[in-house]
Formats: structure tokens, C-alpha cells, sequence
């Protein structure tokens, strides 16, 4: 142990420069302190305001909301005991008629999570039931999460445009926008 004392400060530095906190970093995730609402109205352009779960109500007569995924529109999940805001993701791509790609913020603490699978799980596959995938472990999660459904967002998307537009609708969100 003593002949590693004098690289102590070295490990310490360079360990600092891997971690998470304050960092940005594309791909593994985008360390930012902000909550899923602001970055998905950012994100999408869906200007709805309040917590997440609320959002499926508030687009009625504003926003066309549906059971099926579209690239660009917001899946809302509503109140668990795990989600008491209940939580909102943007579709960035449809793998399937039961698998979907999102971007979201703060479904990893701080973290804007990119592309990642949700799957339906609803036996109707209406995606009122849900699970999504939990980048720390690597895998799908194991919890179901009711869903009402998806807020189509007045302009179209495309893959390309909202990942290009990720980076700005972090800053906006961190900015209270």
C-alpha cells in the first residue's frame, strides 16, 4: 500500500474525470439536473406545463393523443408509488409495434438518458402497460408501469432532428424554460 501512496493523487484526479456528476457525456448519458417535464416540452414542443402525469389530461383539445408511438410524441406514464409525478419520455424511434426507443430525462437520477428501449407489455398491446430499460443494470427493468398513452407534438420529428435538438432542450430545461 505504501509504495502507491505518492500515485494516490493521480487515481483520485483521473477518477474524477470518469464519473458522472457534472459531466457531459453522449451515448452512456447526460449527467443534468433537470426533471422529465421541461426537457420533454423542450424536446418535443408539446408546451404543457405541471407534473408528468397531469400532461395526458392538459393536451385534451390541444394535442391529438393517442395509444400508438410516433417519432416525436411523449409517452406519459401515470402515478405510482414509484412515480408520484408519474414520468414523460419522447419517442425517438418505433423499433416495433411493441417496442419503442425514447429519450428522457431523470429516469436515472440526473441523467438524460438516450435511446432507450421501452417495451408494451399490455396484453391488448395498447401500451397502457409498460416497462423500460435501466441503463445502471444494463437491462430491461423488471417493473410494469401504467401508461395513458402518447401526445402527438404539433411538428413532425425525426430521428436525426432530436438527437441533433438534445443538447439545446437540456440547456432550456436547466435554464426553467
Amino acid at each position: 500500500m505504501r509504495r502507491f501512496l505518492p500515485l494516490l493523487p493521480l487515481l483520485l484526479l483521473l477518477a474524477a474525470c470518469g464519473s458522472a456528476g457534472g459531466s457531459a457525456r453522449l451515448g452512456g448519458g447526460i449527467s443534468a439536473p433537470i426533471e422529465c417535464a421541461p426537457f420533454a416540452r423542450a424536446l418535443s414542443g408539446v408546451q404543457l406545463r405541471g407534473a408528468a402525469a397531469d400532461w395526458w389530461w392538459q393536451a385534451d383539445g390541444r394535442y391529438r393523443r393517442s395509444y400508438t408511438p410516433e417519432v416525436g410524441s411523449v409517452l406519459v406514464l401515470q402515478r405510482t408509488g414509484r412515480l408520484p409525478s408519474g414520468h414523460v419520455a419522447v419517442v425517438t424511434q418505433v423499433v416495433s409495434s411493441r417496442q419503442i426507443l425514447v429519450t428522457q430525462a431523470n429516469w436515472v437520477h440526473h441523467r438524460v438518458t438516450e435511446d432507450q428501449p421501452v417495451i408494451d407489455v399490455s396484453p391488448d398491446n395498447d401500451w397502457r402497460t409498460v416497462r423500460v430499460w435501466w441503463p445502471p443494470s444494463g437491462q430491461m427493468g423488471v417493473t410494469d408501469y401504467p401508461a395513458h398513452g402518447f401526445i402527438r407534438a404539433a411538428r413532425p420529428a425525426s430521428h436525426e432532428g432530436i438527437a441533433q435538438a438534445t443538447p439545446g432542450a437540456i440547456r432550456a430545461a436547466m435554464n426553467g424554460w
